[in-house]
C-alpha cells in the first residue's frame, strides 16, 4: 500500500508512539491528522514538521469522550475530507495497589484504550463501508495476554481492544476495509517512564514508529515487536494458571519489597 497521497489519522500523537508516528509519516506527500487532549503539545509537533512532505492538520480531542470524538470526526471531514487510514494509537495506564484500588483509573483507562477505539471505528466504519475502502490501525500491547500486577486495568482494556480488534478484521474483509493490530512490546515513552520494574528490551519510539510504518505499507494482520518479547509473552501465555500465578505472586512481593525499602 502506498502512503503518498493518504489521509491519515492519528490518535494519541503528542508523545512518545505517536510524535514518532506522525514524523515518519511526515516524510510522505499525504495528509496527516493530528489528534490528543494536549493541543499545546500538537502545536510544537506541526511546527517541527513544517519542513517536511505532509499537510499536518491537528485537533484536540480527547478520544474517551464519544461526544468529542464525534465533533472531532464532523470537523475533520469538513476540514480535510475523507479519511482513509486511522492510527488509533490512544492510550493511558496506571499501576494501581490494593490499597489505592479505585475505579477512576478503570474508566480513564478503559476510556483512552478501549472506548477510544470504539468511538472513532463508529465514526469511520459508515463511510468506509460506502467506499469499500479503508484500514483501520489499532495500537493494543503485548500485555494483553495476561492479568500482569498492579497492571490488571491497563492488561484488560488492552486485552478487550485487541479481541475487538480480531472480531473486526473476520467482519470487515467482505467490505475490503483492512484491521491491523498493533502489539509492542516496551517502547520509552512518559507512560513507562513511570515503571518501577525492569522493562526487558526497551525500544525507542522511533525504531517502534519505523516498524509500525512498515507494516502498515505492507498491511500485514498483525505488527508485533521486538521478536524477544514475542517469544517471551507467547511463553507466558502458555503457562498453566497455577504456574503463572504462583511466579507472578512471587515477583509481585519482591517488587513491593523494593519499593518499601
Amino acid at each position: 500500500m502506498r502512503i503518498e497521497g493518504k489521509t491519515i489519522l492519528l490518535t494519541g500523537a503528542s508523545s512518545g508512539i505517536g510524535a514518532a508516528l506522525a514524523e515518519v509519516l511526515a516524510e510522505y506527500d499525504c495528509t496527516i491528522i493530528l489528534l490528543a487532549r494536549r493541543y499545546e503539545k500538537l502545536q510544537e509537533i506541526k511546527e517541527k514538521l513544517q519542513t517536511k512532505k505532509a499537510s499536518v492538520f491537528i485537533y484536540a480531542c480527547d478520544v474517551s469522550s464519544k461526544e468529542q470524538v464525534a465533533a472531532a470526526a464532523d470537523k475533520i471531514e469538513k476540514d480535510c475530507g475523507q479519511i482513509e487510514i486511522a492510527i488509533l494509537n490512544s492510550g493511558v495506564g496506571h499501576r494501581v495497589d490494593p490499597e489505592e484500588f479505585t475505579s477512576k483509573y478503570a474508566e480513564s483507562t478503559f476510556g483512552a484504550n478501549t472506548f477510544g477505539i470504539i468511538y472513532w471505528v463508529e465514526q469511520l466504519l459508515p463511510g468506509f463501508i460506502k467506499r469499500k475502502s479503508g484500514m483501520i490501525v489499532g495500537v493494543t500491547s503485548m500485555a494483553d495476554n495476561r492479568g500482569y500486577s498492579g497492571s490488571g486495568f491497563y492488561s484488560a482494556s488492552k486485552a478487550a481492544s485487541t479481541i475487538f480488534l480480531e472480531g473486526l478484521a473476520v467482519e470487515l474483509d467482505a467490505f475490503n476495509i483492512k484491521v491491523i493490530t498493533v502489539r509492542p512490546g516496551f517502547v520509552k515513552t512518559p507512560m513507562t517512564d513511570k515503571n518501577e520494574f525492569k522493562m526487558p528490551f526497551l525500544m525507542q519510539p522511533e525504531k517502534a514508529a519505523g516498524i509500525i510504518l512498515e507494516g502498515i505499507i505492507r498491511e500485514k494482520r498483525y505488527i508485533q515487536f521486538p521478536w524477544q518479547t514475542v517469544l517471551l509473552t507467547n511463553l507466558v501465555g502458555l503457562m498453566p494458571a497455577r504456574l503463572y500465578e504462583y511466579l507472578a505472586r512471587k515477583q509481585y512481593r519482591n517488587l513491593r519489597k523494593q519499593n518499601e525499602n
